[in-house]
């Protein structure tokens, strides 16, 4: 039985980086001021796919976009999480936490 090897598709990722951005309600300049970049062109070269964000960045993206890092990669993978699938996971996760809360109180 052969195994592909997982490889990730730069311009996806980057359009969906790029998308979750736009749905969140960010800019670039958001971005960029969040992850301490001194010029908004390699975000812009995400979104075109001429690069990809460092390991430091796409931690420091999924923490501002509240989604794990997996979710942010798009590749050749067979199963690939949905922005949907995880926000409804995400508010369940929310809710349930806000019932322990309110049960310790």
């Amino acid at each position: 039985m052969r195994m592909d090897f997982p490889k990730i598709d730069v311009y996806k990722t980057g359009q969906n980086i790029r998308r979750i951005m736009i749905r969140q309600g960010l800019t670039v300049k958001d971005i960029q001021k969040y992850l301490g970049l001194s010029a908004p062109q390699s975000i812009y070269h995400w979104f075109d796919g001429r690069s990809m964000p460092t390991v430091d960045n796409l931690y420091a993206l999924s923490a501002l976009f509240g989604m794990p890092v997996d979710m942010l990669l798009r590749g050749n993978r067979k199963k690939s999480y949905e922005l949907y699938e995880w926000s409804v996971h995400r508010w369940i996760f929310e809710y349930y936490e806000k019932c322990l809360e309110l049960r310790a109180s």
